[in-house]
């Protein structure tokens, strides 16, 4: 029986899987990290806490003895190196907010269009490239030692493996990359005044990035989002597309050929099955909907949703705008705000509840819409993320989405797919898809009910007024 072991490089922990050759988890672990943010819409990590926590997760895991290991972890993140390898500073990450100066610096230098075209994304503070600039600017005595550059998870592989590498997945969410090409870009690394010299290797996901010093082979990996994709069996166009319900909501579709918004409100990205792409919409509050909500007017989750289900869909009238930080898509807008519209007399703590669920819903639902424009309609999707703990919110989502949902019999997110990615590179599979294939189980099904999804159609049009509605508002009193 083959062992193989998955790390996902997390913003609050790494954690750690190992499984066998059909999939079964053997053992799991996780070491928490601190994060900093030492000034108002920054956030930053020390990437020798990634390690440390790394190499405590690999021993507990026996990733000596293992076939192969493979990584995934936070994207966009900007680890600078200086020639001996040592950070420069400490890490700035994906949910950093400080560079949205140099994103409208990128788009004018390069150009919208021309951006989109290229790298499948418009220019955000979250992502890599960015970071560069603030950098050059701000900290130029930094920016002038900058030997390499590395994301989060790549960071680990360094000192795993020796190795300066990177996965096209991960690599995506840069800003650096010609997404269809599936390599950096000479046109967009030359305006950026970024020399290519600092940039990884870049690999497909399964492929042998480095051997551990004790030989065990380490895949290339992937960003989180597909890692965790590929963890819940989203590997082709017309299969099922991935649902996450976390923190942040997604979803997530595998295409087999570039595509990309020109409006750039959903990200195009190399996926981590090799040959395939995949577009993703975003909201920024989704499970944290409910969690802002359970913190500001009190009682337990249990009671929130008990409380939820005594409502009908659309709760009398009452909406919510579920952007509490922000918002990517469909409105790649930070400075959008939440907002709860139609309050009446009778509306209660259960009221509240159940339109955070149904608004969150309709977010995603506006993410699927753009997804199928784009060619990917699933037809079918897999869920993950702690909101699927909810029967009632994962009803409600089936019937806005009008789209069955599927659970799978492992929910360990990225890092799953990371060890499908292992296993693949230690060749204990053939490829992603025959791991996918293998391992991958679904337990339960979430139908739509009926009567809610055409309830749901009346109520999702007055919700896509909100965000109009609400922004002149939001402008004036900022």
């Amino acid at each position: 029986m083959s062992r193989v072991v998955g790390l996902d490089v997390g913003t609050s922990s790494v954690k750690g899987i190992a499984i066998d050759d059909d999939g079964a988890v053997l053992a799991v672990a996780e070491r928490g990290y601190p994060l900093s943010t030492p000034r108002p819409d920054w956030s930053e990590q020390n990437p020798e806490d990634w390690w440390r926590g790394s190499a405590e997760v690999l021993e507990e895991l026996d990733a000596a003895n293992a076939s192969g290991i493979g990584l995934s972890g936070q994207m966009h993140g900007l680890v600078a190196l200086d020639a001996s390898d040592r950070p420069l500073r400490p890490a700035i990450l994906w949910n950093d907010g400080r560079t949205q100066a140099q994103c409208d610096e990128i788009e004018q230098r390069i150009g919208f269009a021309r951006l989109v075209e290229l790298t499948g994304n418009r220019a955000l503070a979250g992502f890599t490239a960015p970071k560069l600039l603030w950098l050059a600017e701000h900290e130029p005595e930094v920016y002038a030692r900058i030997a390499h550059i590395l994301l989060p998870k790549d960071y680990v592989r360094l000192k795993l493996t020796g190795e300066h590498a990177i996965d096209v997945a991960d690599a995506s969410g840069t800003l650096l990359f010609d997404v269809a090409a599936r390599g950096w870009s000479d046109e967009v690394v030359a305006a950026l005044e970024v020399d290519p010299a600092w940039l990884p290797t870049v690999y497909e996901s399964p492929a042998v990035s480095g051997v551990t010093h004790g030989g065990v082979p380490v895949a290339a990996g992937a960003g989180d989002q597909a890692g965790g994709a590929l963890g819940v069996g989203v590997v082709a166009e017309g299969g099922p597309a991935s649902v996450v319900l976390g923190t942040s909501g997604v979803v997530f579709a595998a295409l087999d050929r570039y595509a990309h918004d020109p409006e750039a409100r959903v990200h195009a990205f190399c996926h981590a099955v090799p040959g395939a792409w995949h577009i993703m919409g975003v909201m920024l509050s989704a499970a944290g909907s409910l969690q802002w909500l359970r913190e500001t007017v009190g009682g337990t989750y249990d009671e929130l949703l008990a409380g939820a289900a005594e409502w009908e869909p659309g709760v009398e009238g009452l909406l919510f705008a579920p952007y509490l930080a922000g918002e990517r898509t469909p409105h790649a807008d930070p400075s959008a705000r939440g907002a709860f519209t139609g309050i009446g007399l009778r509306h209660d703590r259960g009221a509240l509840a159940r339109a955070v669920l149904e608004g969150v819903a309709f977010g995603l639902r506006d993410a699927l819409d753009l997804v199928d424009e784009l060619g990917g309609r699933p037809r079918v999707g897999r869920v993950s993320g702690g909101g699927t703990r909810s029967q009632l919110w994962l009803e409600i989502v089936a019937s806005v989405l009008d789209m069955p949902l599927e659970a799978t019999v492992v929910d360990e997110g990225a890092a799953y797919g990371a060890a499908l990615l292992g296993g693949v590179a230690a060749g204990v599979w053939p490829d992603a898809r025959t791991a996918v294939e293998r391992c991958v189980r679904v337990t339960r099904v979430v139908e739509p009910r009926p009567e809610w999804v055409e309830a749901y159609a009346e109520v999702r049009e007055r919700f896509r007024g909100l965000y109009p509605a609400l922004r002149p508002l939001q402008a004036r009193s900022s």
